[in-house]
């Protein structure tokens, strides 16, 4: 194999290096745009095999440098699998194309109309900054980088500090895998270290970025990006407080469930997924009872050490923070040892009407607010204080009227939950991992099939010769790809015999 600058050790990138990997990534990123869906999606399957093939070794470098669990990183290890298969799946379909087809038409309602195909191309080079939370679902090979292979980019990926040993190797077994399957060498890269990083956003061969990570982090790129010459698309992840809001029927009938399912979901993975819930709405009135059955939920509580000791200093600087704010105390106080227990704060609907950055203020580990309103009418006005969201949820009952509030909740946020919680999301066709800022930075997704839409751009083609037309767009339809033939759409294979079209020639 032709191994990246830093695919096989931890060194800092160099700029000579970022410089010589990005010009490799552009090279073939020109060999194989026009390669077909069955050749992509050969690459990807091959990559899930490699990523398997070494999970034993993997996950146990996973769990050494980021203390999660090994169930936690064999599922996650799992899923990233899963996710380059099901995108294999996908470009197979061939759906992400969107080829659209206007044949000529000299009747057409505003005057004739030239010959019209449109579909979808890859940006080129796309810049991936990995997470620290996921090593694997969010990181070298996660929902990222596979979308930008799958749309047709070249991919090169800035590993997060907090795991490079563990990207390395994951970036060596995915260049293998790529290139042992046909893939032009230099498709996928990785390099490592803050100069890279920025020299990564400036280049002027990279098309777009894909980042997951910290509000402060994310806007500092999304602004570098944003200032180049050329600007870029930076589709940023940056995190959310994902709020829960508990009807007064909820609460009446389920409020011991709630609580424990709420008690469980705010430490899941030590508080440190970005869909964690860090506010519950809930009825005022209980605040003994809440603190007795939330110290219960957690006296089984086994705590482990967070993902690092920098993201350790911030989250006990974001909980100290935030208890000292006027109008905020502690429900039930944890600590911040090397493995520290669950602190939970409380407000009240009044004191976050008078100061709503109560509400605005994430804290990464094992912590949450509840909040205590007085009537059900104020519901929608505190969800209307909240900045964008990955996630809102509404625990109610069938027949609650919860109409305007679920209207603001979508207005803010990209995916709602009825009844459940929002950590733990499934990659499939409907998914929807995004929302408003600061959530994110675009309106995309970035888990599941849509996410490879970031990563293209429409290209029409006007009265171009069919020899000379790119196969998605072809009479004949040499890919079978789903066509939409004025109007309408195809599913698979070429519409003989319909109106207005020849058929193959």
């Amino acid at each position: 194999m032709t191994a990246s600058p830093t695919a096989t050790d931890s060194t800092t990138t160099t700029i000579d290096a970022l410089n010589a990997s990005v010009a490799a990534a552009h090279a073939a990123f020109e060999k194989g745009r026009a390669a077909s869906p069955n050749s992509r999606a050969a690459w990807l399957e091959a990559t899930a095999a490699g990523l398997e093939n070494d999970a034993g070794a993997l996950v146990e470098l996973a769990q050494r440098e980021t203390h999660l669990g090994t169930p936690r990183l064999q599922g996650e290890l799992k899923r990233t699998v899963f996710q380059l298969r099901l995108f294999a799946e996908e470009i197979r379909q061939g759906e992400h194309f969107d080829a659209t087809i206007d044949h000529a038409d000299a009747g057409w309602g505003m005057g004739p109309r030239p010959d019209l195909r449109r579909y979808n191309v890859p940006l080129g080079v796309v810049g991936i900054f990995g997470a620290s939370n996921f090593p694997f679902a969010f990181s070298v090979m996660g929902g990222d980088s596979a979308s930008a292979l799958a749309a047709g980019c070249a991919v090169v990926h800035k590993a997060h500090d907090g795991h490079r040993e563990l990207a390395a190797r994951t970036a060596g077994i995915v260049i293998a895998a790529l290139e042992g399957a046909g893939a032009p060498s230099g498709l996928f890269t990785l390099v490592t270290g803050r100069p890279a990083a920025e020299a990564l956003v400036d280049h002027p061969l990279v098309k777009a970025i894909g980042f997951t990570g910290s509000t402060a982090g994310g806007r500092a790129l999304f602004d570098r990006a944003a200032a180049r010459p050329e600007p870029i698309p930076f589709f940023g992840e940056l995190g959310g407080i994902n709020a829960v809001f508990v009807t007064p029927g909820a609460w009446t009938a389920r409020r011991d469930e709630i609580l424990a399912g709420y008690a469980a979901s705010f430490t899941m993975g030590m508080g440190q997924f970005c869909t964690k819930p860090g506010l519950l709405f809930v009825p005022a009135g209980q605040r003994e009872e809440i603190r007795g059955l939330l110290s219960e939920a957690l006296s089984g509580f086994a705590p482990s050490e967070l993902l690092s000791e920098r993201l350790h200093h911030g989250y006990q600087e974001s909980v100290e923070q935030l208890r000292g704010t006027a109008g905020v105390d502690v429900l039930v106080e944890g600590d911040f040892a090397r493995m520290p227990a669950p602190t939970l704060l409380h407000t009240t609907a009044s004191a976050v009407r008078g100061d709503p950055s109560i509400l605005r203020q994430e804290m990464f580990g094992p912590a949450s607010v509840v909040v205590e309103y007085g009537d059900e009418s104020e519901l929608a006005a505190l969800a209307g204080l909240l900045e964008g969201q990955l996630t809102t949820t509404l625990q109610a009952e069938p027949d609650d009227d919860v109409a305007e509030l679920a209207a603001r909740l979508a207005d803010l946020s990209g995916r709602v939950l009825w009844n459940g919680w929002p950590t733990g999301v499934t990659v499939s066709y409907a998914q929807h991992h995004g929302g408003p800022y600061p959530a994110t930075t675009s309106a995309t997704t970035s888990v599941g099939t849509s996410a490879i839409r970031r990563f293209l751009r429409p290209v029409a083609y006007q009265s171009f010769p069919e020899a000379w037309l790119p196969e998605p767009l072809r009479e004949t339809n040499p890919w079978n790809v789903p066509q939409r033939l004025d109007g309408q759409w195809h599913r698979r294979g070429p519409a003989v015999g319909t109106p207005g079209i020849e058929g193959p020639r």
